[in-house]
């Protein structure tokens, strides 16, 4: 297996004055072993990043290596990668069998018994047996994904590169096809990238996450750090779903005074010094429904859950959502006050967007800052 080093890594489209750049000197290394997700909104240059490590982009600067071999300039089949794409990409004039063992044909010298041993060992390891005589229209979405996934498996390759596998998937399919594949990369142990604009996959899947924006890497941790310190307002903004709610208060000594008459007095003003306005943030889940001493918000939607509600709020101008207890349910139109701790009361720089203060007070979560 392989340990990945992306050293400030650069990819450009076009040249001179035309060039687009798609990723900007970008930096992590992933661990031999490691599941990776890359994570962030679409053209932030996730993807194009994946297919630079796998070879199929030219690097504009910058260096790849598999362990201590530079592959900056080696090309796809020279690095040892296999990748599962979006679309299942399946043979339809083959059958199962035949779309699994495809690549070991033209890439191997093992004779055809070893290759059926191989395709048989990994038909049985992702539940497929009984499909290998099968062709790709007759089998379901999630049936297709795993003969794409045998298909890399079975390659027995130092890395895999996933770029959106489970995106045409139903929701429920994709769950299950989510813990599948932890199961798999934890069984076989190889170093693994995933690349996903959910970022609720990102957290259920990777031992780490990588977030991106604008072709930069702006934070890269273990997913309860970057949830819970966030580097900057836009990683805390795109991490959690529900979204954080966020909204511009103005600082008087040690009170923030925010939209529709929010006042929060802090118990720790150092936070704030030197600041006349900040961004200030609550996850819905650290909003809890008082009956005095809050600050006012009017319900607009209550959306029940079964074992909890999504509170929809308004306060002044700004849309908010609270995360409640099942037997909490006030009714639309509703004004209701809502308090929360300090502790979980996330600050950022209005200007820059960097953090101030993160969710960190009662656990030191060590998040490591990538590139700002």
């Amino acid at each position: 297996m392989a340990r990945i080093n992306v050293n400030t890594l650069r990819k450009e489209f076009g040249e001179g004055s035309d060039a687009v750049v798609a990723v900007e000197d970008v930096d992590f290394q992933i661990e031999d072993g490691e599941f990776l997700v890359l994570v962030g909104p679409s053209g932030c240059g996730k993807t194009t990043t994946l297919r630079c490590i796998a070879g199929l982009e030219d690097v504009t600067s910058g260096t790849l290596k598999f362990g201590d071999t530079d592959v900056t300039d080696l090309r796809a089949r020279e690095r040892d990668v296999a990748m599962v794409f979006q679309n299942y990409a399946l043979y339809p004039h083959m059958d199962v069998r035949s779309n699994i063992g495809f690549g070991l044909k033209l890439s191997t010298k093992l004779t055809s018994a070893e290759i059926d041993r191989r395709v048989e060992e990994t038909a049985a390891m992702l539940g497929i047996s009984d499909l290998l005589g099968d062709k790709p229209k007759e089998l379901s979405g999630g049936q297709q994904q795993r003969v794409a996934l045998g298909r890399a498996i079975v390659r027995e390759p130092e890395v895999f590169l996933m770029d959106e596998p489970l995106s045409n998937l139903d929701a429920k399919l994709r769950a299950q096809m989510r813990t599948e594949l932890q199961e798999l990369q934890h069984e076989l142990g190889v170093t693994t990238v995933y690349v996903t604009h959910d970022q609720t996959e990102a957290m259920a899947m990777g031992d780490r996450i990588a977030v991106m924006n604008d072709g930069r890497l702006q934070q890269v941790g273990r997913p309860e750090e970057v949830y819970r310190s966030p580097t900057n307002e836009f990683v805390a903004n795109f991490i959690g779903s529900p979204s954080i709610n966020l909204f511009t208060a103005e600082v008087n000594g040690d009170t923030l005074v925010g939209p529709g008459g929010f006042s929060y007095t802090l118990e720790n003003p150092s936070y704030v010094e030197g600041y006349d306005r900040i961004r200030a943030g609550i996850r819905p889940e650290d909003m809890r429904l008082v009956s005095e001493g809050g600050n006012n918000v009017d319900v607009t939607v209550v959306e029940p859950m079964g074992n909890e509600n999504f509170l929809y709020l308004t306060m002044g101008d700004i849309d908010m959502t609270a995360r409640v207890d099942s037997s909490m349910r006030p009714q639309a139109g509703e004004t209701v006050q809502f308090a929360f701790d300090e502790d979980a009361l996330y600050l950022f720089d209005a200007e820059s967007g960097d953090a101030i203060k993160t969710k960190t007070d009662d656990v030191d979560v060590g998040v490591k800052e990538i590139q700002s």
